[in-house]
This record gives structure tokens, sequence and C-alpha cells, in this order.
């Protein structure tokens, strides 16, 4: 039988929005900022993701500093509870700026995550077809199945919010770091991608953006997701 869950979206810059929530009030946390190493890739072309550009109708979003992670991070450690996973979406470059800082904060790294998008995509030096996903953890929690590769293989949504990850992806994550009625939260949430999943999957959501576009778009998601739950917005 289904529990009755509940969603709620704010808009706000994430740090900000986090320090509105409770010590120790959060069972997971998965999100993807919009890092700084993203500006690169769309000063030499290898992303389609411009402001406005033709292959794509959507605004770009502001994005996030990398010398504001430790703040980010200082917040995520402190709303998650003891024994708890967080997942945090990058590139390579970001990889190495965000690790030494999460684990200054008091996280550990477990091991990056692979996401397969089993197509390439634009670059000029080996084509990109991945994207990494660093499993952090506060104190120890055991995963739900052990069986779980480490690449998880979902292909890309094409024509979709800029960087949109596949709903697959994000539930792959719920499902083996919570329990139905816990609760998940996403401080830079974009379409609602981690929103859909969670709720599909019987758990709570606290989702929040700076950008007016993931409210207009991320919103009416998790409406139609949500089904006949109760929903808090």
């Amino acid at each position: 039988m289904n529990q009755t869950v509940s969603f709620s979206t704010n808009q706000s810059d994430a740090v900000e929005w986090l320090n509105t929530l409770g010590d120790a009030s959060v069972d997971l946390v998965i999100t993807d900022p919009p890092y700084e190493s993203l500006e690169k890739h769309r000063a030499i072309g290898t992303t389609t993701r411009l402001k406005q550009s033709k292959s794509s109708s959507n605004n770009w979003f502001q994005i996030f500093p990398n010398d504001r992670f430790e703040d980010l991070f200082i917040e995520i450690y402190r709303v998650l509870k003891k024994d708890r996973h967080f997942y945090l979406f990058c590139d390579a470059e970001t990889m190495f700026v965000a690790k030494p800082i999460a684990e200054a904060v008091g996280f550990k790294l477990w091991k990056p995550l692979v996401w397969d998008k089993q197509k390439i995509g634009m670059g000029y030096h080996y084509r990109s077809r991945h994207e990494f996903i660093l499993f952090f953890e506060k104190g120890k929690r055991k995963l739900n199945n052990l069986g779980t590769p480490d690449v998880l293989e979902f292909p890309r949504v094409h024509g979709g919010y800029p960087t949109e990850k596949p709903v697959g992806v994000s539930e792959v994550l719920v499902t083996q770091s919570t329990q139905p009625g816990e609760l998940v939260i996403d401080p830079f949430m974009g379409s609602g991608s981690v929103g859909v999943a969670t709720v599909k999957n019987q758990r709570h959501f606290l989702g929040n953006d700076i950008s007016d576009e993931a409210l207009i778009i991320a919103q009416p998601r998790l409406t139609a997701y949500s089904g006949g739950m109760v929903v808090n917005s």
C-alpha cells in the first residue's frame, strides 16, 4: 500500500534556503549545481546549452561559483541526519574541487559513480558520454541493494531543461539510500527530476531553485506525478 507523501517547492538561493531547514532534518540530498566549469564548456562550444541558443528554448541558469561550495556543504552536512547519504552530480573538473571541500566539512567520499549517457555528446578530445555522481556519506548507512553497479546506464534527456537528468538515474539513488516516507531534498532542483523520482517512490520531497523557469517546469511535473498524494507548496 502506498504511503501518503508530500512535496514542496521554493524559489531562493540554495544556501539561503538550506539555512531555513532544521538541523538533522533530512534523510537524503541529491543535487546538481550549475557548476563553474560549465561556463568554460559554454565558451569553447562544447555544450549547446547556451542562453537562448538555437538548440534550446531555455534560458541558461545562474552559475554557482566554486568558492561557495564550502558554505553549501556546511549547510548540507548540518541538515542531514546522522548515517545518511549525499549525491553530487558534477564533471571531472568540479569533482577535484568539490571532494576536498566536502571531506573537510565532515563527509566521507565512498566513490564517484558514473552516469553512462549511452550516446556521445559534444566535445573535441574524446567526446563526452558520461557524468560523475559523487557518493558521500555522513556517518555510515548501508545501501538497500548491494548488487547495484557503480555505472548507471540511462540515455540523456534531449530537448529538455538545460542539463536535465533522467528520472531513472535519480530513482536508483533515492531507492538505494532511503526508505519510503523519508525526506529527500534538492537545493538546485531544475526541472524537478529528483523530485519526480522521490514522490514516485513514496518519499517526501523538498525542492528549491533560484530560476523562474525551473519553478514553472518543476511544479506541474511534481503535481502530475504525485497523483492523489498530499501536496504542500
